[in-house]
């Protein structure tokens, strides 16, 4: 709720939040933000069964994470450094593979949905549906580390073919990511596709440097930490 408060303060007052809410609820009902939220649900329902296939049941502790993690990557993300055309270096990435590893592929879907919709909605007026879903795909392949059963980096288990397991299915929601990003941008929105090229481009370079360098490291070192403090030694 804090959380929530201060990114509301950072946007701004008054007529600011009332066009950004206003903003949101326009998006969501425009012909883009309906087949988005369709899309967004029926992952969610597939996603909810591999994992009940699987034995593993959405938690209260997950669904906070997901409330407080869109919340922080929504605040994050106003802070970014324009590096080419609508395209700029945030640093809230690195939220996607940190919630993604601790909380599963779900939450970090749901995180980079509701948070990318939310600063798009507050900092701009509307949502940009298809950027959105290469937030929340990057954030949904992040968790897929969780499948393997042994990964546990709040009991400190997090081994080499976890650690290269992360760094494999970042790149591969990148990939994915930019697929849909791309494909909504010229079905959905009609944008040239010279310019996205330029945009999927400097963006997924942008990524994989705030993936790389500070989001997986900073998995690796909680886990680390974990496993110092119950006084286990982990094949890192």
């Amino acid at each position: 709720m804090y959380t929530i408060i201060a990114f509301i303060s950072f946007c701004g007052k008054g007529e600011k939040i009332m066009n950004g809410i206003s903003g949101f609820f326009q998006s969501v009902i425009s012909r883009e933000g309906i087949i988005a939220v369709i899309v967004a649900v029926v992952l969610c329902i597939v996603i909810a069964l591999l994992n009940k296939k699987k034995g593993r049941h959405m938690s209260t502790k997950t669904v906070v994470a997901i409330g407080v993690g869109a919340a922080l990557y929504a605040a994050l993300s106003a802070i970014s450094i324009p590096v080419g055309p609508n395209t700029s270096f945030r640093i809230a990435i690195a939220l996607l593979p940190i919630f993604g590893a601790f909380f599963g592929p779900t939450a970090g879907f749901l995180i980079g949905f509701i948070g990318h919709a939310l600063n798009d909605a507050f900092m701009y007026g509307n949502v940009w549906w298809s950027w959105v879903f290469l937030s929340a795909i990057m954030g949904l392949f992040g968790g897929f580390v969780c499948f393997d059963k042994k990964f546990d980096p709040l009991n400190g288990i997090c081994t080499k073919v976890h650690i290269g397991l992360m760094y494999l299915w970042s790149l591969i929601g990148m990939f994915v990511g930019s697929v849909i990003a791309y494909l909504g941008d010229v079905y959905l929105y009609s944008e040239p596709t010279e310019k996205l090229f330029v945009q999927i481009t400097l963006a997924n370079i942008s990524n994989l440097v705030v993936i790389a360098v500070i989001g997986i490291p900073a998995v690796i070192l909680i886990a680390k930490s974990k496993a110092k403090n119950q006084g286990l030694k982990k094949d890192f």
